[in-house]
């Protein structure tokens, strides 16, 4: 069986590469690939080898996998893995697709294969359009209120009145355009599954900024970027030169030029 690794994190890959070999060791592993731009070159390349099965993380550093399919047609059936958070699980149960929760153990990814292995064609047919509804409904799901703690009440909090989210040791704040700063009980990385993406981007691993937010930008050392919002900022929000062909991208398509 040949298998193709979407997952951006080093020890989650190793291990399941570790326990698709336990499966089976003649299990053929194509490539292990980090990001969505590594995964449309991939699928780009002509000489590329189709898998089987493709086991895809969800959250990738430069983003929700869902956008590789903006690009590429993948036609395998597919296995996404996630950290638990509630809009995936709702997407996945509505729609009868497979996922495996992390960290990952050695039956789920069993009894993974297994179903697969036994899929028709008509069925490979039928689990492919459930995908792309499954896609659908994830990046329709986003979140536009956000519950938070304020002294002894519990307020509604718009996304709309956000500037930026930041993360430092191991809490995550909202701070809004008026400067109120609120905490918030979810990570960036659920944040940026829930947050729209042409209002929000994932400007660094501290920072998700809101794109009205933004004022100007400062071109940086070593070909990176700095940002200015319109509020003030607990430090220097430095995109880098690798996320800054996806940044001017993401700005461009909210902000055309004439």
């Amino acid at each position: 069986m040949k298998i193709l690794i979407v997952e951006d994190e080093t020890a989650a890959a190793a291990n399941l590469k570790s326990i698709l070999h336990s499966i089976d060791p003649a299990v053929n592993i194509l490539a292990v690939l980090e990001s969505i731009e590594e995964t449309i070159e991939y699928y780009e390349d002509p000489a590329h080898i189709e898998p089987d099965l493709v086991f895809m993380d969800i959250h990738l550093a430069d983003g929700e996998s869902f956008r590789i399919f903006d690009s590429v047609d993948i036609t395998s059936p597919i296995i996404f893995a996630t950290a638990y958070d509630e809009y995936a699980l709702r997407a996945f149960k509505v729609n009868s697709i497979d996922y495996l929760l992390k960290p990952i153990k050695s039956d789920d990814v069993r009894r993974a294969i297994d179903k697969f292995s036994f899929l028709s064609g008509n069925e490979r047919s039928s689990y492919k359009s459930r995908v792309e509804s499954m896609i659908e409904t994830a990046r329709q799901d986003k979140q536009r209120v956000f519950l938070v703690h304020y002294k002894d009440k519990i307020i509604p909090l718009n996304i709309d009145d956000v500037a930026y989210f930041y993360t430092s040791n191991e809490k995550v704040t909202a701070v809004t355009f008026s400067d109120e700063h609120y905490n918030i009980d979810r990570t960036l990385e659920t944040l940026q599954t829930l947050l729209p993406e042409d209002e929000f981007f994932r400007a660094n691993r501290q920072f998700i900024t809101a794109r009205k937010a933004v004022k100007d930008i400062v071109v940086w050392f070593g070909s990176r970027l700095s940002l200015n919002l319109t509020v003030e900022t607990p430090e220097k929000i430095i995109i880098s030169k690798a996320r800054v062909p996806e940044f001017k991208q993401w700005l461009m398509s909210v902000h055309p030029l004439n």
